[in-house]
């Protein structure tokens, strides 16, 4: 693998998950279906002359897989940190959806750096949103990174 290709694929495959947990949200897609829909259709494909990065398949799964499996814990770990009258319920459904993928890596994913982690989220955040959102996608993470990598 070429210098920085893991990192590449593992930028899309995060990308590709918070794409997966937002349709997961809206459309209540079951899992199984879900992981296959993007293996088959997503994942490295070319749609609309936009060629995408191959993405880290098993890394994908796993952050899908962990946000579903442990989400009361991730949204619990993100409630805590937000502002009093905040609920997670307040926030769009692509927001919740990078803050639980980021929360799950952050909680379950002790190999991969405190500031890897911030920082691809708010790559994805950059996205999707504007200044003031990508820095709350900042400043929630790395709130949340201080409970529970302390």
């Amino acid at each position: 693998m070429r210098p920085g290709g893991r990192s590449r694929s593992r930028s899309a495959a995060r990308l590709a998950a918070v794409q997966a947990l937002y349709q997961q949200e809206m459309e209540g897609t079951p899992m199984a279906r879900l992981l296959d829909e993007f293996h088959q259709h997503r994942l490295g494909a070319t749609i609309e002359d936009i060629e995408y990065t191959d993405a880290e398949v098993d890394f994908f799964d796993d952050v899908v897989r962990g946000v579903d499996a442990r989400r009361d814990e991730i949204d619990a770990a993100l409630t805590k940190r937000l502002s009093a009258g905040w609920s997670l319920a307040r926030l769009d459904r692509p927001m919740r959806a990078i803050l639980r993928a980021g929360g799950y890596e952050l909680i379950a994913r002790a190999d991969v750096p405190t500031a890897t982690v911030i920082s691809e989220y708010v790559d994805v955040a950059d996205a999707f949103y504007e200044k003031r959102e990508i820095g709350f996608v900042n400043g929630l993470l790395d709130s949340v990174a201080k409970d529970v990598r302390a």
